[in-house]
């Protein structure tokens, strides 16, 4: 026969045939129960385990007469479900096991993870705190060498050739701001000629008597005047040129220059930092913040040294550039006044093919990109 009564969520208990309550086989529930769990829970906590499971819904449970072989009856397996089974692992996952390889029980709560979750704001902080201590170490350090109080890494050699790049920077300036004068200044004058050949050539035509004498006049100007585009197409490839190796080349080389600058400063700020502190005691506060200070440093120093490493090496290269560049740039210069000059239309035109200058007609547009294809 079969009776409805509240079930525990956790197994069905067995009952004898008169409805009581079977003590062999919860023995061996309670010893089986204790076989499956960690060994470091003990009996009276796998008991409470066992009878702390409440559950609001009812199951059935059997009773019957007892129909067994005579040989003694061996206990009963318990299936426990699925709540059961969640807590006893959840139970289980309340030991957290350390590095060292030894298990410790929590007291409660849940899963305490080992890696934190990094928080972007604190990185962000961290960044300004960084940037913020590196910016005022630096200020101190010039500060210090503006007032003759602090020490600073010179390296001779190097700090030569950098002022004599400098000085050289303000004299292409100069000589670029003059050939530009002069390119403006010849232009207006080779736009002036073009307009009094035109005029000369107009009134050859309306004076009968003057025509020969005006129509010399206009050839003559008109000559020049194709010289002097010629001239001018000249001094504009040398200003081009020019403008490219200054603004252009030894500007990268003095970008490069000031990042060697910054790093210097770097440097010797952490230096000057490392030194105030190895002057001063030494003891289990301040033993941290040399060594941290000496890692810091080391860095600046080898960030130091790349720099200067890079400075050198552009340097070079800039100076094997520059005498390149300015060797054909003088060549075509000089070449092209003395042609115009001494009125030798055919080597002004000939210097012009040996550089590959093509000059632009006057009143002729540029084609499109339609009529280039």
């Amino acid at each position: 026969m079969a009776q409805e009564s509240p079930k525990n969520s956790a197994a069905e208990i067995p009952v004898t045939s008169n409805g009581e309550v079977d003590d062999v086989h919860e023995h061996g529930f309670n010893r089986d129960l204790k076989r499956s769990l960690p060994s470091g829970l003990g009996l009276s906590e796998t008991q409470i385990t066992s009878h702390g499971f409440d559950s609001t819904k009812e199951e059935v449970m059997e009773a019957g007469a007892y129909q067994g072989s005579p040989e003694p009856p061996l206990p009963s397996v318990m299936s426990p479900s699925r709540v059961a089974a969640s807590r006893l692992a959840q139970q289980g996952s309340d030991l957290i096991v350390p590095a060292g390889g030894q298990r410790t029980q929590t007291k409660s709560g849940p899963v305490i993870l080992a890696d934190e979750i990094k928080n972007p704001a604190m990185e962000k902080l961290e960044l300004v705190r960084k940037w913020s201590l590196n910016t005022y170490k630096c200020t101190r350090q010039i500060i210090s060498e503006k007032l003759g109080r602090g020490s600073r890494t010179v390296d001779l050699e190097l700090e030569a050739q950098i002022d004599i790049l400098r000085d050289n920077k303000k004299k292409y300036e100069n000589i670029l701001r003059l050939a530009q004068t002069l390119s403006t200044q010849l232009f207006q004058m080779v736009h002036t000629q073009r307009q009094l050949g035109d005029a000369f050539a107009d009134l050859s035509l309306k004076s009968l008597e003057l025509h020969e004498e005006f129509g010399y006049n206009a050839d003559t100007q008109k000559l020049l005047a194709k010289n002097g585009e010629t001239l001018l197409g000249a001094i504009n490839f040398f200003i081009a040129s020019v403008n490219t190796l200054v603004n252009k080349t030894i500007e990268d080389t003095l970008m490069t220059v000031k990042q060697y600058e910054s790093a210097r400063i770097e440097y010797d700020a952490y230096r000057t930092d490392l030194e105030e502190l190895n002057l001063g005691p030494r003891d289990a506060n301040t033993l941290p913040k040399i060594e941290q200070s000496q890692h810091l440093f080391q860095a600046h120093k080898e960030k130091y040294d790349k720099m200067r490493s890079d400075v050198s090496i552009k340097l070079k290269f800039l100076e094997e550039n520059k005498v390149k560049v300015l060797h054909n740039q003088l060549v075509l210069f000089h070449n092209a006044i003395a042609a115009y000059f001494a009125g030798n239309q055919k080597q002004l035109e000939q210097t012009l093919k040996q550089f590959h200058i093509k000059l632009k007609t006057p009143g002729v547009d540029a084609p499109s990109w339609l009529e280039e294809q």
